[in-house]
């Protein structure tokens, strides 16, 4: 198999374009991926030995442009692992780890190429550079420092080695994931087990039954699904059965038990941080974010869990009321936590999901997110029918400018399935940069990915008001990478700091609920009318409903990674450590967390996470604090606004330290209180 007939190896690089999906087979991965590598070492060697003296554009520059077909190979095959995945993919999962980890290591540990980038970076402020170029060499100096470029050899090396051990784990981590996601189904065979399900989840659930070739309707672990049978069904036992699913993903004994592989993973990175120097691999994850320090983020921690443990028993209370009035006792566990607060929803609100959900037919919300993206950033999205995708399910956009000028492709991938992992979440294809070789402007290709349960042939997919959040979240992201605005490859779009990337995400958010936006496309399904007043009425009401539980359940996770990533000693029973963590912290036995330790891919598919599970409520403050502006405004669509949200947030990449873009936005730094206020924590 060569470059003539490896489609991976085939021109690839075409602006608005797409690989060969239909022609790529898992075998075509190991044999490109090692002429990729090769290429990309023969680069770096050509680089570091050069005779001319390093300057910006001789290695800078030149590095930023090199292993571009190994990169965008990896694209692919992430891609591919991730959404449309199968037991040959995983076996080069599992093959490739290590081999691609050293490669990299190897590139970022390379001592002649290192000795020239640290020459510019030591000479970039009397370099008559722009301050572009002076954030890009400091970037690259930092990954390369971060990847053990200035240790002694034998600590580089073990360097690396760990690095290859982290990247086997972290697979297996994600495959023993998605393994008990796939395996598990909740059969309900008769009407005494579908006992207080909508029609909506009752569809749902014989679709996911019809798509796994079963003959009952099933309950899966995808969220679109378990979340609502525990909100609606009356089978208490049924709902513990799921729960207990839930919460047990990778803590089954077997082959598939994560504990020993978080354990492991836990172990070796701290071995990282003594390498480095560091007290803790939380001290050496920290130091390139925003917040930098252990102690900024436990403060904001702190700052909230108090008052998120005070309203989570006012909504304790109002749910034994409840429960009370209803005959059940006061006995409230983890499973009857979501029932019970949609009885109180529908009590307190007059707001029963299965009366919203006709409003939020899939289609009219991504015409939505893609109106809001118009109105604010001139974007247009036109259906790409012609370009040929993974999976059926996968709709192709191409994406113009105000101007009409193509500025990349959007992909949107929406529905679970059992050969996709589970949660939502934004990737890239390629990304927007203008420092290729050939001069050509790069133009990015974004994905979407949710996990939506899909409705049954002919009747439109209904979202969930957590549904409609998770899809402007996730489009938000992906307008980070669309509209990226930049000269080169590592400070192209998302690739910022890791607590700044959810500002872009979550502030999007907020169109999802802007009364504007619903009153133009929340529309009945059938018949078309608008969403009542009368529900726009109750949904604001209800909106700070339940941020007790869902803050406590949040922090809960982030304290617990921040805690195993701080400790310097070797924890030997991670389901112990987290419990201990929790015991101390206070946390109620019927609130529960996000994410358990054994199931945590944020934290153990890789190290994007590690140490940073904060950074959604980091971001929160950004991004209630961002949409103030629009507030004080007098308007979601304020031209003046959007035109400095668009340069200084969405745009810019990381061109721009950080804390220095959004006060450009903004004026000035954020303030924590309108997060506070936004979660109902304070008045």
């Amino acid at each position: 198999m060569d470059a003539t007939t490896n489609p991976l190896l085939l021109d690839g690089d075409a602006p608005l374009s797409l690989p060969a999906f239909e022609q790529i087979r898992a075998e075509h991965f190991p044999p490109a991926m090692a002429r990729a590598m090769a290429l990309h070492r023969e680069q770096v060697a050509t680089l570091a030995t050069q005779a001319a003296a390093p300057d910006f554009h001789n290695t800078v520059a030149a590095f930023d442009r090199s292993g571009a077909l190994l990169q965008r190979i990896e694209a692919v095959f992430h891609n591919l692992a991730a959404s449309a995945t199968t037991p040959a993919l995983q076996a080069v999962q599992r093959e490739m780890a290590a081999p691609l980890a050293a490669h990299w290591s190897a590139v970022h540990q390379d001592s002649g190429l290192f000795a020239r980038l640290d020459a510019v970076h030591a000479a970039r402020r009397s370099a008559g550079l722009t301050p572009e170029q002076q954030r890009l060499i400091e970037r690259l100096h930092g990954d390369f420092v971060r990847a053990g470029a200035r240790l002694p050899p034998a600590a580089r090396a073990e360097f690396a080695a760990l690095d290859g051990q982290l990247a086997e784990l972290s697979t297996r981590f994600a495959q023993n994931v998605l393994h008990d996601e796939a395996a598990w189904t909740l059969p309900l065979p008769d009407e005494a087990a579908l006992a207080g399900l909508p029609g909506f989840v009752r569809d749902a659930a014989h679709q996911a039954a019809a798509e796994r070739g079963l003959d009952v309707p099933v309950i899966t672990l995808s969220r679109s699904l378990i979340v609502p049978f525990l909100s609606f069904s009356t089978r208490r036992d049924l709902r513990e059965s799921a729960w207990r699913a839930w919460v047990g993903r990778g803590e089954q004994p077997g082959e598939h038990d994560n504990r020993p592989v978080a354990r492991q993973i836990l172990a070796l990175r701290q071995r990282q941080a003594q390498l480095m120097g560091a007290p803790s691999y939380a001290d050496f994850k920290l130091a390139d974010t925003m917040a930098q320090t252990r102690d900024r983020v436990w403060a904001l921690l702190d700052a909230v869990w108090a008052p998120a443990l005070a309203a989570l028993e006012r909504e304790r209370a109002l749910l034994r009321e409840a429960m009370a009035r209803a005959g059940a006792g006061t006995d409230l566990q983890p499973w009857d936590w979501r029932f019970w607060a949609e009885q109180v929803r529908q009590a307190h609100f007059a707001l029963d999901e299965a009366a919203l959900k006709p409003y939020f037919a899939l289609p009219n919300m991504v015409a939505a997110a893609f109106d809001c993206a118009h109105r604010l950033f001139g974007l247009r999205f036109t259906q790409r029918p012609d370009l040929a995708v993974y999976h059926a399910d996968v709709d192709v956009y191409e994406v113009a400018d105000d101007s009409g000028r193509p500025i990349g492709l959007f992909l949107h991938d929406n529905f679970s399935r059992p050969t996709k992992r589970s949660g939502a979440w934004m990737s890239s294809l390629a990304v927007q940069h203008r420092n290729a070789a050939d001069g050509r402007a790069a133009l990015p290709v974004v994905l979407n990915n949710n996990n939506f349960a899909k409705a049954a042939p002919g009747a439109p997919t209904l979202l969930s008001p957590d549904d409609v959040r998770t899809l402007f979240h996730e489009f938000g992201h992906g307008l980070h990478g669309l509209l990226s605005d930049v000269g080169y490859v590592r400070l192209s779009g998302t690739r910022v700091l890791r607590d700044f990337v959810e500002l872009p995400s979550q502030l999007f958010e907020h169109w999802g609920q802007e009364r504007e936006v619903l009153r133009r496309h929340a529309r009945h399904w059938q018949t078309g009318e608008p969403i009542p007043e009368t529900l726009l009425d109750r949904l604001d009401a209800a909106r700070r409903f339940g941020q007790g539980w869902e803050t406590v359940r949040y922090t809960a996770s982030a304290i617990v990674d921040l805690a195993a990533h701080e400790r310097a000693e070797p924890i030997d029973d991670i389901v112990a450590f987290e419990q201990q963590v929790m015991a101390a912290r206070g946390l109620p036995a019927d609130a529960g967390m996000n994410h358990r330790l054994p199931h945590f891919q944020h934290l153990f598919s890789g190290d994007s996470y590690a140490a940073g599970y904060y950074v959604y409520l980091w971001a929160e403050v950004l991004e209630a604090d961002a949409w103030d502006a629009f507030t004080e405004a007098g308007s979601a669509f304020d031209a003046a606004v959007a035109a400095r949200l668009k340069a200084w947030i969405y745009s810019c990449g990381d061109s721009i330290e950080p804390g220095a873009a959004y006060r450009a936005f903004r004026g000035r730094d954020a303030q924590i209180e309108p997060m506070l206020r936004g979660r109902g924590l304070i008045a």
